[in-house]
């Protein structure tokens, strides 16, 4: 069964066999957190693994080494830009970005996985909404998958996003 949590930490400091970038469809070392994975996997490695590789929707997610950075793997889970005109649209390639990256877990032996809080930075999903998504979609894929060890860490840096996130994990899990 998966465990669930939410740590005020560097996606790029946690020790876990995978860490997840927040995306762009291209693959290209972008800014924020997508910045600091590039940088701390050593970006012309990283970015001739994603060269390879081309292209991933918004909604999916796709697997490389994680080269220097201190996890075996980086998952490259690319979000929607949010717009509050397609809400629900935007919503369901949310959750897909989550649910894909946890579908490459048991076939690359992944028992601890960092997340950033995808779409909610540049993108501009409203926190709530990201903490439900990503909450959610980590719940679910758990239930389907009772009897897969895995530690699921949600990392931030923000004591704000924080609050919202350990509110809204609360909140799932005591539905």
């Amino acid at each position: 069964m998966a465990n669930i949590t939410i740590q005020k930490i560097g996606i790029t400091d946690i020790v876990v066999d995978a860490i997840v970038n927040a995306a762009n469809e291209g693959l290209w070392q972008g800014g924020g957190v997508c910045g600091f994975i590039f940088r701390a996997a050593g970006s012309y490695q990283l970015t001739q693994a994603c060269q390879k590789i081309g292209h991933c929707p918004t909604g999916s997610a796709v697997i490389t080494p994680g080269f220097q950075s201190k996890a075996k793997y980086i998952i490259h889970a690319v979000g929607p830009v949010y717009d509050a005109n397609q809400e629900e649209k935007c919503g369901r390639l949310l959750y897909d970005a989550y649910k894909r990256s946890l579908e490459l877990c048991i076939p690359n032996d992944i028992h601890s996985i960092a997340f950033p809080l995808i779409s909610a930075g540049i993108f501009g999903y409203p926190l709530q909404g990201a903490w439900n998504k990503a909450i959610r979609a980590c719940v679910n894929w758990s239930k389907k998958n009772p009897d897969y060890d895995l530690d699921i860490i949600f990392t931030v840096l923000d004591d704000r996003i924080l609050k919202i996130g350990n509110a809204t994990l609360s909140k799932i899990l005591s539905q």
